[in-house]
């Protein structure tokens, strides 16, 4: 009589790769030896992300400081402000955040400006990072709508589009590579199955 067949290995989480794959695409996948595919998932997301960053003429990834932004309300939490507030008016960042570190300026762009600038103002530039990543004037923003074509809006729709299978990348790399039940390690003195076809 066969003896019944071991039960499945329980999957092991990776949380460490997983938090490499949200800072760099992939990282966590070559932590975990599969060099290929992080490799092309680095290339692959960052690829699209800054190729939709260059056709938005590198003006559309930002969030916006919320002081000077008409009010905001939300069904359940009702008036909001501070960062929520800057996601009410600026949802496409809730995408664009889990590229990782490529979306970090925009976050330090947040952080340091001036609370009491105006819409129409030109903001000042970061220590180190510049204008990167920062919200354009009103100005700026309306010259970039009126005199461009529609590339502008649609780069950032592929950069929302690379943050957001970056969060496949990443359960990937929590979930780890798929193993095979046949590839699993047999307990010892289990007789192996006889083969497809073979004599019983």
């Amino acid at each position: 009589m066969s003896q019944p067949p071991p039960p499945p290995t329980k999957r092991k989480y990776d949380p460490l790769a997983a938090v490499l794959s949200f800072l760099l695409p992939g990282l966590g996948q070559v932590l975990q030896g599969r060099i290929a595919k992080g490799v092309l998932f680095f290339v692959c997301l960052y690829g699209l992300f800054f190729y939709g960053m260059w056709m938005g003429h590198m003006k559309n990834v930002w969030l916006p400081e919320a002081t000077t932004l008409p009010a905001a309300e939300l069904p359940v939490a009702g008036k909001v402000d501070g960062v929520p507030k800057a996601l009410y008016h600026r949802p496409q960042f809730l995408g664009q955040f889990w590229i990782g570190v490529a979306a970090w300026p925009a976050i330090i762009q947040y952080a340091m400006a001036d609370p009491t600038a105006q819409p129409t103002d030109e903001p000042k530039p970061a220590p180190a990072i510049g204008h990167y990543m920062q919200t354009p004037s009103e100005v700026e923003l309306n010259k970039l709508q009126r005199d461009g074509d529609k590339s502008w809006d649609l780069g950032w729709v592929y950069t929302v589009v690379a943050g957001v299978l970056n969060i496949l990348v990443i359960y990937d790399a929590l979930a780890g590579p798929v193993v095979k039940e046949d590839d699993e390690p047999t307990p010892p003195g289990t007789p192996k199955p006889p083969a497809p076809g073979g004599a019983a």
